[in-house]
């Protein structure tokens, strides 16, 4: 295409009456933004010379302080930081300590991390023994997270020690630090609630996965093994109700160390487990250990041979411990006090004093009974009416739970124990039977024993019911 047809065509299109409204257009547009510009000018010079610079000033400050009033002020800040060893600086032989808080919300901070990491971690128990290791999850140094709690955040920081990354970077990782960082407001919450909520939290994880020890004492000291007793308030045939009643008694003891505090008692529970041979006792003991977490003091009279010994023992016994005095009625006789009387009578040359009830009694009940507290102690036995009265005493024993020989209810525990049914062809039998003869749950687990399958377990079951009715009509 040459010059002359492209001019010929711009002339044409310039001719176009669309073209020529759109530039007009256009030109008005220019004009107002100008007059409008000039105008915002304008204004803003006669502001400038009409209003004085101070009414200027105060306005300008009303404004702004208009909008402090409506925008929401940023929330201050507070930060506790949690080092992992502390005493170093203060200590004037350079010592440092683990800091419990700081163990605490690391193993807390796990569970954050992975829910199946073990709050409690590895860390060594009492008498020597190590809890059950588990790997503990981590931060990263230098990483952070944030954790609810009642509504409120609260943010988590991991902060290397000097040298960045802990040992296996140069640094020191005895001085990593947590870094707690929350609202203001929240100060007493985080100080009052939240760090013991952790610390219990962490404790009670603690509690569930250590192994429990069994000790038993030998002279006045006390040698311990691990326990594995299996027995749990599930698997315990008794009566369904009893079994409640002494799982709420125990959940209520354990959370009334305020009251026993305020009220000046010793923080103990006494219980007395009495019934025939055979009924479930031991296994009872064993489901409220387990149940309470606490190790179990197995003590043997028989080898206590002065009231200083038994005060030893009881000296040496930890916070929340489980004492246990099995078949008590073989160990005095009802007149045991009395008898002790006269024997310190004929005996006041043997400088040794010689075990006796009231000793027992100052134990469990006296001013020794002070030296310890969240402490259980359990007394057995077959015969309940050959106790002397003082031993039966509230503050004493407590609690007194029968064991009975085994009803139905007992039975279908043990069903479900040893074959996982809940409902057979000969159960009708067996429940007929069972009311009418005394068979202790010791007789009945035999049974169940003798056989894996249950339906020739059962049918020996009511064979040996069936003989023992027989001898029962014979008598």
């Amino acid at each position: 295409m040459d010059l002359s047809s492209s001019a010929a065509a711009v002339a044409a299109a310039a001719a176009s009456p669309s073209l020529a409204k759109a530039v007009d257009t256009y030109r008005k547009a220019v004009g107002t933004a100008a007059t409008l510009t000039a105008y915002t000018v304008l204004e803003r010079g006669m502001a400038r010379e009409l209003v004085p610079h101070d009414l200027r000033a105060l306005v300008a400050w009303a404004a702004s302080l208009v909008r402090a009033r409506l925008q929401p002020r940023p929330a201050e800040r507070r930060t506790i930081i949690i080092r992992r060893r502390d005493g170093a600086d203060g200590d004037p032989y350079g010592h440092s300590y683990e800091n419990r808080v700081f163990a605490d919300a690391h193993s807390y901070l796990a569970t954050k991390i992975d829910p199946r990491a073990a709050a409690g971690g590895a860390r060594q128990g009492g008498g020597g023994r190590r809890e059950r290791n588990s790997v503990v999850i981590s931060m990263v140094p230098g990483d952070s997270m944030t954790d609810v709690f009642d509504g409120v955040e609260f943010k988590w920081t991991s902060v290397p020690g000097e040298g960045g990354g802990g040992r296996s970077n140069g640094g020191t990782a005895g001085s990593d630090s947590l870094e707690l960082s929350f609202d203001a407001e929240h100060m007493d919450m985080a100080l009052a609630r939240y760090v013991p909520f952790i610390s219990d939290e962490v404790e009670q994880a603690r509690r569930r996965e250590r192994e429990l020890e069994i000790n038993m004492n030998e002279g006045s000291s006390w040698n311990g093994i691990v326990h594995h007793h299996p027995a749990t308030f599930d698997t315990v045939a008794m009566d369904p109700d009893l079994k409640k009643s002494v799982v709420g008694d125990l959940d209520r003891f354990m959370k009334r160390k305020e009251y026993y505090r305020r009220i000046g008692k010793a923080w103990k529970r006494g219980y007395l487990l009495y019934g025939p041979p055979g009924t479930g006792k031991s296994s009872l003991v064993a489901a409220m250990a387990n149940y309470l977490r606490f190790d179990l003091y197995d003590l043997d009279l028989s080898q206590v041979y002065s009231n200083y010994c038994l005060q030893r023992l009881l000296f040496e016994m930890p916070n929340r411990s489980l004492l246990v005095v099995e078949d008590i009625d073989c160990c005095f006789s009802a007149r045991s006090r009395e008898d002790a009387k006269n024997s310190a009578n004929d005996d006041d040359d043997d400088k040794e004093e010689k075990l006796t009830l009231s000793g027992l009694l100052n134990f469990i009940d006296g001013l020794w009974s002070t030296s310890g507290e969240e402490r259980v102690i359990v007394f057995t036995t077959n015969y309940k009416d050959r106790l002397d009265p003082a031993l039966l005493r509230p503050g004493r024993m407590d609690m007194h739970v029968y064991m009975g020989h085994c009803g139905w209810d007992a039975f279908r525990t043990l069903a479900r124990n040893y074959f996982l049914v809940d409902d057979h062809p000969l159960f009708p039998e067996i429940q007929r039977l069972i009311s009418q003869v005394e068979v202790t749950p010791a007789e009945v687990s035999e049974m169940l024993l003798r056989s894996e399958d249950v339906s020739a377990a059962l049918a020996g079951l009511v064979e040996f019911l069936e003989e023992k009715k027989k001898k029962k009509l014979a008598a």
